[in-house]
């Protein structure tokens, strides 16, 4: 409705000024009124029958008295501006509950579930706690709950942000949603499907977008307070003068003049056309933000957290390191390794096969595969063994030359190691870390450059990752091994401690936290569906330089509304006081008319300056 509202009231005004108010062009802007208040005049009625006056119904009143005074174009761009900004809002909304949609795929409808002796298949909603559950090697892991029996590593990146998969064994914990490796594992349930995990997470989400922003609490306290004031002082001018003896037409035209002098044309404009041009800009440099709360939210933000896996980091392990011994070179090292990986999925595997193909090392197939659980693999080339496994799968073998050193050094700075041996002989080591983002660095840098020193990573990995992770990106302060309930404890601490916080986040494990932060960041070609619905802002190329580049541009649009709401307020008020007064003659209505219309177009104008934001200078320049 708002679109055919825009569409006709730009088809009514290039007839009307090209031949005038002709049939046809009235018609268009005819059209234009009834499509763009049909669903405020719907809510304004509502709000009457509660007996709630607010802005919606000046507005409606504003753009009908626009067009008795024959100001037909000025009252449809008002509805039209007006409806769309509510359009865009009911829009966001729309999407973020189709987010929660994508929670019910993570996990499974059903369960193999073995009941007195039986193994039966049944809807997880039906898991008792207590009953034990079968997981096969790649299946989603149905319920929270403690393994019983068997070994696998398991991929919970969107529950704790590990980057790794995860070993477990007996009385490990495992949560719903998460994806079993290449072992079996029986679990006793632990929580039913509505405490689970991602059920929580799932709630906290809804309780965080629940609540109200401090700008949206300001303008239902001032349209509340506005509009029954404005409606007031007009009954008082249209009904008091004659009981002191004025013409009732003088009184008449009076109440007219103040009801024009206030009617809320450029503050309805003075916040929309700032966050329409906001929004315009941000999406030129591929950033999608969700509204005019999160565009205004975002310059208050006086400190940034990040998460580590997928988004300061790539979100993959790559090999970075390789530590051959007993004579071997690096391509020797990884042709064996990578050969024998080539057929599994693990992670690792396809860091190895990756850098293989980087250095055009041709691979060999292995004739037998073997997955040791938890531990490692045992392969048969060239009709040789090759054992590949974590130092721990080697505990008790002497490794050769510093090997052992090497290793120890690569664990302490967060590292994850394997060991190739080849018959008898330990052919080396190689080391995998997940790489920051080639951009982290210089976005942190950026974020300084704007006043922001607060910065923080929250991770659900290990502290020996973090630590390494932030000392190259130039974190500050590092929170690791964090649950995603923890994660809103730390962004509720940094929130009472420095003002309003971004969270930057890709995942599940990030939704509460981003929720409950000023800001919610989401990384939008790495991120999940949650994460990306559940954000406030989304970084399409998943470019963190856009982050500083969207706290800046949030500011000026910041600055701009506050400026556009002083100058149209100001102007209202001056009117209002003027007509009343009669600083402004007999013949008020067209002098008010005049500087009403001039305040608008001053509202409009200066919104329109956010779309050049940084054009002349660049993106790259962000300092303040």
């Amino acid at each position: 409705m708002s679109l055919a509202c825009g569409a006709l009231l730009l088809g009514g005004s290039v007839l009307f000024w090209h031949s005038g108010a002709g049939t046809l062009a009235m018609a268009l802007l005819l059209g234009s009124y009834a499509a763009g208040s049909f669903y405020p005049v719907k809510d304004a009625l509502r709000l009457v029958r509660k007996r709630q006056i607010t802005i919606e119904g000046l507005m409606i009143f504003a753009a009908y008295g626009a067009a008795s005074l024959g100001r037909w174009q000025e009252g449809a761009l008002l509805l039209f501006l007006f409806s769309m900004g509510h359009a865009l809002e009911h829009y966001a909304l729309a999407k973020v509950n189709e987010g929660f949609t994508a929670l019910g795929k993570i996990t499974p409808r059903e369960a193999l579930v073995r009941r007195e002796g039986l193994e039966q298949l049944v809807a997880v909603e039906d898991l008792r706690k207590g009953d034990c559950v079968i997981i096969k090697p790649g299946e989603r892991i149905p319920s929270d709950g403690i393994v019983i029996e068997g070994r696998s590593s398991v991929d919970q990146s969107v529950i704790t942000g590990e980057s790794i998969p995860s070993e477990k064994t007996v009385n490990d914990l495992v949560y719903a949603g998460t994806i079993n490796g290449s072992g079996a594992l029986q679990i006793e349930v632990t929580r039913l499907s509505s405490e689970s995990m991602l059920s929580r997470v799932l709630v906290m989400i809804k309780e965080a977008q629940a609540s109200k922003s401090p700008s949206q609490r300001f303008s239902e306290r001032f349209e509340a307070l506005f509009a029954p004031v404005v409606l007031l002082t007009v009954l008082l001018l249209l009904f008091l003068p004659p009981i002191w003896g004025e013409p009732f037409t003088s009184s008449l035209y009076r109440a007219l003049a103040v009801l024009v002098a206030a009617s809320p044309c450029a503050l309805a404009l003075a916040t929309p056309s700032a966050i329409l041009a906001g929004i315009a800009r941000a999406a030129q440099e591929g950033v999608l933000i969700k509204g005019g709360i999160p565009l205004e939210n975002l310059g208050t933000v006086q400190a940034v957290a990040f998460d580590k896996t997928g988004t300061i980091t790539e979100g993959k392990p790559m090999l970075t390191a390789i530590a051959p011994a007993n004579g071997f070179s690096e391509n020797e090292l990884l042709i064996t390794a990578a050969s024998c990986e080539s057929a599994c999925s693990h992670p690792l595997a396809r860091a190895l096969t990756d850098e293989a193909e980087k250095r055009n090392l041709t691979l060999t197939s292995p004739s037998v595969t073997e997955v040791i659980c938890g531990q490692g693999l045992s392969s048969s080339l060239g009709g040789e063994q090759v054992l590949i496994g974590k130092p721990s799968f080697f505990s008790g073998e002497a490794l050769p030359g510093k090997l052992g050193e090497t290793i120890s050094q690569w664990q302490e700075n967060g590292t994850t190691a394997i060991l190739v041996k080849h018959h008898a002989l330990f052919m080396g080591a190689l080391a995998f870390s997940d790489r920051p983002r080639p951009q982290a660095r210089e976005a942190i840098r950026r974020l300084e450059a704007l006043g922001i020193t607060h910065t923080v990573m929250i991770t659900g990995d290990n502290k020996h990752v973090a630590e390494e992770i932030a000392r190259e990106v130039g974190i500050g302060e590092i929170r690791a091994d964090l649950m995603p309930d923890e994660k809103v404890t730390v962004i509720a601490e940094y929130t009472a401690r420095h003002g309003h916080v971004a969270m930057v986040g890709d995942g599940i494990n990030d939704a509460p936290a981003m929720a409950h932060a000023t800001v919610g960041i989401a990384m939008g070609r790495a991120g999940t569906d949650v994460a990306i619905e559940t954000a406030d802002v989304a970084l399409m190329a998943d470019n963190l330089l856009k982050v500083p580049f969207v706290i800046a541009l949030g500011r000026h649009a910041s600055a701009v509304i506050k400026q556009n709401l002083f100058l149209s307020i100001g102007v209202i008020g001056f009117l209002i006081t003027a007509v009343i007064l009669g600083w402004l003659g007999k013949n008020c209505m067209s002098p008010a008319v005049i500087i009403h219309e001039g305040s608008t177009l001053l509202v409009v104008l200066n919104a329109l300056r956010i779309l050049g934001f940084r054009k002349r200078r660049g993106v790259k320049n962000l300092a303040p």
